[in-house]
């Protein structure tokens, strides 16, 4: 009998015990809410992935031009998002001792308004020999379902060799559809 009533003395402690430690983290500053990687810590994480994959076939010496990210169904269409992308990777680049062209200050190539710095794979031979680079900064984004895929690669540009390459995917909040809303 003793006994009984030691095991249920037992069991009501542990009930109080598990309730007390289930209502303290009810308590404020107990709970912190899941952080959303924001777009450009997204790019961050992504672009020092590519360069760490990228080591030792890449180095300071090599000369990077960056083109605009465009759309993966559409490759001659790109957005405000793709521009940022771009710009947002090659500022990274640049933070990791890489060595970026800013096209955008030569004359010589034709920026179609809004378009950014497009590629194609018929001008990248030509790209290379005018800015005296030895790789391209390409990216693609996909609009899926609450999201964006981004895929971005560092390719050699004398024989198309893929240096590094990341994927990564951004969820679709207001900012990111205003950024996709300015076609182009």
């Amino acid at each position: 009998m003793v006994s009984k009533r030691l095991s249920r003395l037992y069991l009501c402690a542990a009930l109080l015990l598990s309730v007390l430690i289930t209502g303290c983290s009810a308590l404020p500053g107990n709970h912190t809410a899941p952080v959303q990687p924001t777009l450009l810590s997204q790019v961050d994480t992504a672009a020092e992935r590519m360069v760490k994959n990228a080591h030792g076939r890449l180095s300071t010496r090599d000369t990077i031009i960056a083109t605009t990210f465009v759309d993966v169904d559409q490759l001659g269409r790109s957005s405000t998002l793709g521009r940022t992308l771009t710009e947002a990777m090659t500022s990274k680049l640049v933070e990791n001792g890489l060595n970026v062209i800013e096209v955008k200050l030569r004359d010589s190539l034709y920026i179609e308004e809004y378009a950014g710095e497009m590629i194609l794979s018929r001008n990248v031979q030509r790209l290379g020999n005018n800015y005296n680079a030895s790789a391209v900064l390409l990216g693609t984004y996909a609009v899926a379902r609450g999201e964006v895929i981004v895929n971005a690669r560092l390719v050699r540009l004398a024989d198309q060799l893929v240096l590094g390459a990341t994927s990564f995917r951004v969820p679709m909040d207001v900012n990111v559809q205003m950024l996709l809303a300015s076609p182009y």
